[in-house]
């Protein structure tokens, strides 16, 4: 499976959300491919390359976490090793779903590279990590790129450090995201993402979602998302930082029917009947029509004519050329009018 621009991209983000176990990793998989999802990511990283031992943690973490596991210490225990990637990578190719994680230190992509993966993943966080960036460029892959935190400037930096490493543009993916969790409605602005169409022509915009629910990322399809990205869990109850802002496995796949969906009815944009309305034409429509008892040869006048449905005569388009003509022969009350030539 890959990116195309017929179909959008749907992600199923597992994240850390397996706790450190690859059993629940590959019930993680089971559950995304099950729900019609494209890729399932995860994320790749060593705790000591990440995050310094009194780094503080973030404010949904503080909720999620215990008070007295450190930031470094949460990380930790959610790594998974070069064994537990390729074991979950060949069982995502078992299931027919793509395998995808975001690295977070340049150790982890050179992980990722090795089980040749096409697509890489930078997440908001490393989106001034010039190295990092550099490295992934170079790579030569396409890339899906966050923009959680960034404003337009740093964007900009982040892509030409991409493609001057050797990232071609059209290879690129900008995902507009807030990084908070759960993401309040009024931070979410969608609108955003057509101030990044705007900013970066020929680049395709999708949207990496941490609201609640999942009418936000349907919304981002309408808008014109190509790929969306969204958290999900096997138990919102599980311990640790992630599950209670993620999707079960039924709401995850109540999601992607639903953009399932709106990819349908987006339709060519041409404005015309559709196949399905077409025989409703006849039936909907009206015709001009007797008003009364009409003798032949009597002018047809705005007194003796009206229009009724249904659609099958002379459409009320041309009321104006029908008005003043005289009846080629008797008609009865409700009768179309017809003429012949």
């Amino acid at each position: 499976m890959v990116i195309t621009r017929e179909s959008v991209f749907i992600i199923a983000e597992a994240g850390v959300n397996h706790n450190g176990s690859l059993e629940n990793a590959k019930r993680l998989i089971d559950a995304a491919a099950q729900a019609g999802a494209d890729a399932v990511k995860f994320q790749t990283f060593k705790a000591e390359k990440l995050v310094g031992r009194s780094a503080p943690k973030a404010e949904y973490q503080k909720k999620t976490t215990s008070s007295s596991e450190s930031h470094y210490e949460i990380i930790k225990k959610l790594e998974l090793d070069r064994s537990a990637h390729q074991q979950l990578n060949d069982y995502c190719g078992s299931q027919g779903i793509q395998f995808l994680s975001s690295p977070f230190d340049l150790d982890s992509i050179d992980l990722l590279n090795k089980l040749e993966l096409e697509i890489f993943k930078i997440p908001s966080g490393e989106i001034t990590n010039v190295p990092f960036l550099r490295k992934i460029g170079g790579l030569g892959k396409k890339v899906i790129l966050s923009t959680g935190m960034a404003n337009l400037g740093e964007i900009e930096y982040a892509l030409g450090t991409l493609t001057q490493s050797g990232n071609l543009p059209e290879h690129i993916t900008i995902l507009h995201c807030n990084t908070e969790y759960p993401t309040p409605m009024e931070d979410v602005n969608l609108k955003a993402m057509q101030t990044l169409a705007s900013a970066f022509p020929g680049i395709d915009i999708g949207y990496s979602d941490h609201t609640l629910g999942i009418e936000i990322p349907i919304a981002a399809v309408a808008l014109g998302a190509t790929i969306i990205e969204k958290h999900f869990t096997l138990d919102k109850t599980m311990e640790g930082p992630d599950h209670l802002a993620s999707l079960i496995p039924e709401e995850l796949a109540a999601m992607v029917q639903s953009i399932r969906n709106i990819e349908k009815a987006m339709g060519d944009g041409r404005k015309k009947s559709s196949p399905s309305e077409i025989k409703n034409i006849p039936i909907a429509r009206k015709s001009i029509t007797a008003a009364r008892e009409i003798s032949q040869g009597e002018p047809l006048t705005e007194e003796n004519l009206t229009v009724k449905r249904p659609g099958t005569g002379i459409s009320p388009t041309q009321w104006d050329h029908v008005i003043g003509k005289k009846a080629p022969r008797d008609f009865r009350e409700d009768e179309l009018i017809e003429f012949w030539t």
